[in-house]
């Protein structure tokens, strides 16, 4: 079969011949292109199995015809190919309603947005709620998301300030446009009297801004670290907050599968939409590439 494949640690995959997948199996109708697919190819999470297809969520077709997103298929298999050995635990079917692409990307960027939302905060109707890293497809999602959830405010904040004006399109109530000066004071001049829950995408020095403008009792919840792995966090900033590391498939199986049922019911009554760009299978390193520059899209593989 044909298939996107990583023959080297810290390369763009190439697209040729694999292996057959055997056990449970799906045609694959369109994969996932997300960070965390070049991250686990450069071998920053230990070294990749190479040969190896790339791509660690995908829909597809099972053998009695069940469109299901699936997630994490095993080593060596990937999403990235016409077929693939799937996990069935990690397998949630798609409802009506809701096309095969933004199935897909409600998958991981979709759950790294609604899981932390429902599961590590509680956002009600008095709650001001700040997405850090808006600007990105996971920061559109928690947007969208935490308007449908009853958020009494949501600011979203990021560096592209063209795509901080489709957030605003999105149902921010607030953007802020990062990088220009003091980050904490812009933030804090949106903030009323402090933001009650911080969606962080970055980590970093925005995240130790957002701290700063949070409000007593504050959850804070760090899903990504595109603008620095650590932060020097003081323990008298966190005083009375609580700070969360969210990783999706920590979660386990059974919360993925009900947070993505949530939100797939959303999205099939067209609450949640999105910018999608596809590229076919052979273009396979073309969307690698693109993925890598930060796009402002989910990046979809048809094969």
């Amino acid at each position: 079969m044909r298939a996107a494949i990583l023959r080297k640690a810290g390369e763009a995959p190439t697209v040729g011949e694999f292996d057959e997948p055997d056990g449970q199996v799906v045609d694959v109708r369109v994969a996932g292109c997300n960070p965390v697919d070049l991250a686990l190819a450069s071998g920053a999470a230990g070294a990749p199995t190479v040969p190896s297809v790339v791509g660690k969520e995908g829909v597809g077709l099972t053998a009695d015809g069940t469109r299901v997103y699936f997630d994490s298929p095993p080593d060596p298999f990937g999403s990235w190919a016409q077929r693939c050995r799937i996990e069935p635990a990690t397998a949630f079917p798609v409802p009506d309603g809701v096309d095969d692409d933004l199935a897909v990307a409600l998958g991981i960027a979709g759950l790294a947005a609604w899981l932390p939302l429902t599961r590590h905060a509680s956002v009600t109707d008095a709650e001001s709620v700040l997405i850090l890293g808006a600007t990105g497809t996971v920061g559109r999602i928690a947007v969208q998301a935490a308007k449908l959830l009853g958020a009494g405010r949501v600011v979203g904040a990021g560096r592209n300030p063209e795509a901080l004006e489709q957030v605003a399109a999105l149902g921010a109530d607030a953007t802020v446009e990062l990088g220009k000066g003091d980050d904490a004071d812009a933030l804090k001049a949106e903030a009323g009297a402090g933001y009650d829950v911080v969606l962080d995408l970055v980590y970093g020095k925005p995240f130790l801004a957002a701290l700063e403008a949070s409000a007593v009792g504050a959850t804070l919840i760090t899903v990504g670290q595109g603008a620095g792995s650590s932060a020097e966090v003081s323990f008298r900033s966190l005083m009375g907050r609580t700070h969360v590391g969210h990783l999706n498939n920590a979660m386990g199986p059974d919360v993925m599968r009900a947070g993505y049922q949530e939100l797939t019911r959303h999205a099939a009554d067209g609450k949640i939409t999105l910018d999608i760009r596809r590229y076919s299978l052979e273009e396979a390193a073309d969307a690698w590439r693109a993925q890598a520059e930060s796009p402002h899209a989910k990046l979809v593989i048809v094969p």
